[in-house]
């Protein structure tokens, strides 16, 4: 592991005396130690409160927050970037990450069980890479380390049509030709995207993406290589034993060892923190935003350790705040302020024209030829359907875990265009928000995938088996803060100066049959080329 990298979070055996949270940092943070166990608790002596003034501050370091941090650098604004998450650094056979075979602690945002169902585990809580928030219908996935999502992404970094852009952000249509002369092309050139290269996709590790280009077409799609922020000479590495496996098993879940993923840590973030202007502050967690009577912002934040535990609470002023937390997260802070009226006045779409993409995992099995295994990754290949009256997409994602009787299976995802009908509203007894999801927003989407992989089964044989069926969850939650009537198109909070939404929250469920990487951040590049331009200097 490098010397930077997060101390021993492998599972601890026995009782660890750090385990004992106190009393008031327990209810701040709302965790759960679980049934059946009987826990002391001490109370901490005091938990210093600090202030301190900014200009600028980016809550957040995904795709919105990473290129909002770097935009500000670059117009010379000191900003100061929260993150709730630790830095994970990786290198050549690095262990920083868990692997699918051994979860551990590392793989959870502060629970004490595995985040992926059917996966064992149980620890002390931690500081892990993945939260998953847990909905009325539905369930999200969503990163929580430096770099947000992006280290726990397969890499998928696709561009939507004109057409299909349009049919989930209609307020946006009039700036495709914009976002597609200069914000996608950005966000392309920053994260280094390529295919799959010959030479790979002939390795035995990817015999299953070549089964799936085999059989998509005659299951009615046309097939593409995704477009992936991947430095493909790891690969090679790997195929070569030069590295311990992770691409060429697919296992990506928690993060890629061996680095050469071109995640925002080390692209967007890496870049704005090179200006010397952007302090990046991990481990700091947001839980409120309000207006004081001065009519400036003030986060409310807890430094925490990676046991959860409180060590310092701080208030935060600053001129202009940047909401980058990711749907969930950046719904939740501006639901609660507006149920507890810490901000006056919010626009009343907050915490509505929320979407879950149109996600579904389904497990191809015993199907007529071998996908083989290992299997290797990220997500390189997919199909479209262009005749389809909703669009999706489909697409092949090796399987880390496969069965061990030798079962064969390979995994194969779908996503589209889909209604955005989940709310959030306001829990008091847990002071935060909760997603409702009507199934009504996807279900006409869903007939169409679950049409198309039965298309596989008859021309390539086996079954598909729906792994959403009992339980649904999604990796790309989007909206709570919709373009519109929440933001206008560059992110400003409506009626609110100096607040702004830049991620994935504004947008109102779906992004064009296509993940939703890419067009947060090109969405990202197009909004702070308008904010530096008419609101630096005037507003903050």
């Amino acid at each position: 592991m490098p010397d930077n990298a997060p101390t021993d979070p492998r599972p601890a055996s026995g009782v660890d005396r750090r385990q004992v949270l106190g009393a008031a940092a327990l209810g701040g943070l709302g965790l759960a130690l679980g049934p059946g166990k009987a826990q002391a608790t001490t109370v901490p002596t005091r938990i210093p409160v600090t202030e301190q003034r900014e200009r600028a501050v980016v809550v957040g370091t995904g795709f919105g927050g990473g290129v909002t941090a770097l935009r500000l650098a670059q117009a010379g604004v000191r900003t100061l970037v929260l993150e709730r998450g630790l830095r994970w650094p990786t290198g050549p056979n690095a262990t920083t990450f868990c692997r699918m075979a051994n979860v551990d602690r590392r793989s959870a945002w502060l629970t004490d069980h595995s985040p992926i169902p059917g996966v064992p585990g149980t620890w002390k809580p931690y500081t892990g890479v993945l939260e998953t928030v847990q909905g009325n219908g539905m369930t999200i996935n969503c990163g929580s380390a430096v770099g947000g999502g992006s280290l726990t992404y397969h890499g998928m970094t696709l561009q939507p049509t004109e057409e299909y852009f349009a049919a989930s952000m209609p307020m946006m249509a009039d700036d495709y030709d914009l976002l597609d002369r200069w914000a996608y092309p950005t966000v392309a050139r920053m994260l280094k995207i390529s295919t799959v290269p010959d030479d790979v996709l002939a390795a035995e590790p990817y015999r299953s993406s070549r089964l799936f280009l085999d059989v998509a077409p005659r299951a009615g799609l046309r097939t593409f290589r995704v477009p992936l922020p991947v430095d493909w000479r790891f690969v090679r590495g790997e195929l070569e034993g030069r590295y311990e496996p992770t691409y060429i098993t697919s296992d990506l879940t928690f993060g890629v060892n061996n680095g050469g993923k071109h995640s925002i840590d080390v692209t967007y973030l890496a870049a704005a923190e090179a200006t010397g202007r952007v302090r990046t502050e991990p481990l700091h967690v947001v839980r409120d935003i309000s207006l004081d009577l001065l009519k400036r912002w003030v986060l409310h934040v807890e430094r925490i350790n990676t046991d959860g535990e409180v060590q310092e609470r701080k208030r935060i002023i600053a001129d202009a705040v940047f909401l980058a937390a990711g749907s969930p997260g950046t719904t939740r802070l501006l639901v609660k302020a507006k149920a507890k009226n810490l901000v006056p006045g919010l626009p009343d779409a907050i915490g509505t024209q929320w979407g879950n993409n149109g996600d579904r995992i389904f497990a191809w099995v015993n199907m007529n030829d071998d996908p083989g295994r290992p299997q290797g990754g990220p997500a390189c290949v997919g199909g479209r359907d262009p005749n389809s009256p909703i669009p999706y997409t489909i697409i092949h994602a090796g399987s880390p875990m496969l069965p061990p009787d030798g079962t064969k299976m390979m995994t194969v995802v779908g996503f589209g265009i889909v209604k955005a009908t989940g709310t959030w509203a306001y829990d008091s007894a847990t002071d935060d928000a909760k997603l409702t999801w009507n199934p009504a927003g996807d279900a006409d989407l869903q007939t169409l995938i679950r049409n198309r992989m039965n298309e596989f089964v008859r021309a390539g044989g086996g079954m598909m088996i729906d792994r959403d069926a009992q339980a649904t969850s999604t990796w790309h939650a989007l909206g709570g803060v919709p373009m519109g009537s929440a933001v206008d198109r560059y992110g400003r909070v409506l009626g609110h100066r100096g607040l702004y939404v830049l991620d994935g929250a504004r947008i109102p469920g779906s992004t064009g049959a296509c993940n939703p990487s890419m067009t947060i951040a090109a969405l990202a590049e197009h909004s702070m080329a308008t904010i530096v331009r008419q609101d630096l200097g005037r507003i903050f």
